[in-house]
């Protein structure tokens, strides 16, 4: 049985500049929204939606057996889409926390979904998130990585204090990797669909600078391994190869 208070929500559009069309992209027979679609479910800690502004999307999802709901094409973000999504889904405000799950992660392995919750036991949390230390020195120079940089709280866990896409913190010590899969209370999501862009945010093209700067706190749990988002033709390849095997 999946808690009612928990919403999971997938965005998805058509709309890629490197990769057109991809949540339909064949991952061993299936469009690569539904692989996400299936693990979110396989994760059972929700309901599970789609939020999409193309029909073709929502039509392979409910030919699955999921569940789509359509919205406006104009959202500059995900975030804001799955917005629209949760008040379309829960006009009565029965979800206390929002789950905003890429559609190109279709890698994703339950736990990870599952690892995102903990941090918002804590109540001071605003939005709890997910990072994996860096241990090659590509994803360590890469612009494309984004680094989570954070100070520990004990075990895996750690509150954020700054995204970036630089090689930081230097010196010596474990860099970490910024995974975009982000857990919302209801009311951490409503604030940051309401406010505008940060400085900081467009500086470093990182939406999740805007809750900093508005002094919102993001704790991340640290977990082993990085689901390889989907952004590339060659991405896409390495996504086939990863599910043939699974």
């Amino acid at each position: 049985m999946t808690d009612p208070r928990i919403l999971v929500l997938i965005p998805a559009r058509m709309a890629s500049t490197r990769l057109p069309g991809k949540p339909l992209k064949d991952i061993v027979g299936l469009p690569m929204i539904v692989h996400v679609l299936r693990r979110a479910q396989e994760a059972a800690v929700g309901r599970v939606a789609v939020a999409t502004d193309t029909q073709e999307i929502a039509d392979a999802v409910t030919a699955d057996g999921g569940l789509a709901v359509m919205t406006s094409p104009d959202h500059p973000n995900g975030s804001n889409r799955i917005y629209e999504a949760m008040q379309k889904l829960d006009p009565g405000g029965q979800a206390e926390i929002v789950i905003n799950l890429q559609g190109d992660f279709p890698t994703i392995t339950t736990d990870n979904i599952r690892d995102v919750l903990p941090p918002l036991e804590d109540p001071a949390v605003d939005i709890a998130t997910l990072a994996s230390q860096i241990h090659t020195e590509e994803e360590d120079l890469a612009p494309s990585v984004v680094k989570a940089i954070g100070t520990s709280l004990g075990g895996r866990r750690m509150r954020a204090l700054y995204f970036t896409r630089a090689t930081a913190p230097t010196g010596d010590g474990p860099r970490y990797h910024h995974i975009g899969l982000y857990a919302y209370r209801r009311a951490a999501l409503e604030r940051y669909v309401s406010l505008p862009p940060s400085p900081l945010e467009l500086q470093e093209k990182l939406e999740q600078l805007r809750a900093l700067e508005a002094g919102m706190r993001i704790d991340f749990t640290i977990v082993d391994t990085v689901p390889r988002g989907v952004d590339t033709p060659a991405d896409l390849e390495t996504a086939r190869s990863i599910l043939s095997k699974s």
